[in-house]
């Protein structure tokens, strides 16, 4: 009867946690979607405390809740086993992507800017793919980049918002549904249900329409 009950327990609790959207099998699946369906390499981030501070050993952590630590980077993957071992023994932890490689890119600008970028961009009747949005800023996914074509692209503008960041070969992304210490994360623009490999388009296009977007709409896009 003890071991019933304390199964019951432990139960109860695993859904407790899927509710609040702190772990439980939402996450693990997630994972092993990004993983396995899409070949994304991932894995397991740092996670923030209640009060949103970072479970690292850097008090000032920038991004608590939203990086890799230990784990480190590279040790990012797509096999089912160990994506699945992680998030048995850590429920709660966010969702990392390892960006370059066979895995998406990513340019991001802050939340307010994205929006309206998008919005622009709709009205345009630009191709987007997959939009990660967090509560202080969003992320296109793109196709990836070396860092020399990225130099080319940057180089050729006469202006680039100062407020953009790239996440290419050797960055990360935290992906939905994580919690972070910033608050949740999100699709904005989900990937198609059932897709191989969800489609993303090319950097270029993406820099281009949003510096375009930018411009035009006279978004002020702060550093953040």
């Amino acid at each position: 009867m003890r071991e019933i009950l304390g199964r019951r327990r432990r139960l109860l609790s695993q859904r407790k946690r899927s509710r609040r959207g702190d772990g439980g099998p939402e996450l693990i699946d997630a994972a092993l979607a990004c993983a396995t369906q899409w070949q994304w390499p991932v894995l397991p981030g740092v996670a923030a405390d209640a009060r949103g501070r970072c479970a690292c050993p850097d008090p000032d952590c920038t991004v608590p809740g939203a990086h890799p630590f230990d784990p480190g980077l590279l040790a990012a993957t797509t096999d089912a086993r160990m994506v699945r071992w992680w998030w048995t023994n850590r429920p709660s932890a966010p969702i990392v992507l390892a960006t370059g490689g066979s895995a998406p890119c990513a340019v991001s600008l802050p939340a307010l800017a994205a929006s309206r970028a998008l919005a622009a961009l709709d009205r345009q009747g630009m191709r987007l793919g997959p939009v990660v949005a967090s509560p202080a800023r969003w992320s296109i996914l793109v196709r990836p980049y070396g860092l020399e074509q990225l130099g080319e692209l940057l180089y050729a503008k006469d202006f680039v918002p100062g407020s953009l960041r790239f996440h290419g070969e050797g960055g990360y992304l935290a992906l939905p549904p994580s919690a972070t210490g910033q608050g949740g994360v999100r699709w904005e623009r989900a990937p198609l249900p059932g897709s191989s490999s969800p489609w993303v388009p090319d950097v270029e296009a993406v820099v281009d329409a949003v510096v375009d977007a930018l411009t035009r709409t006279g978004v002020s896009a702060p550093e953040l």
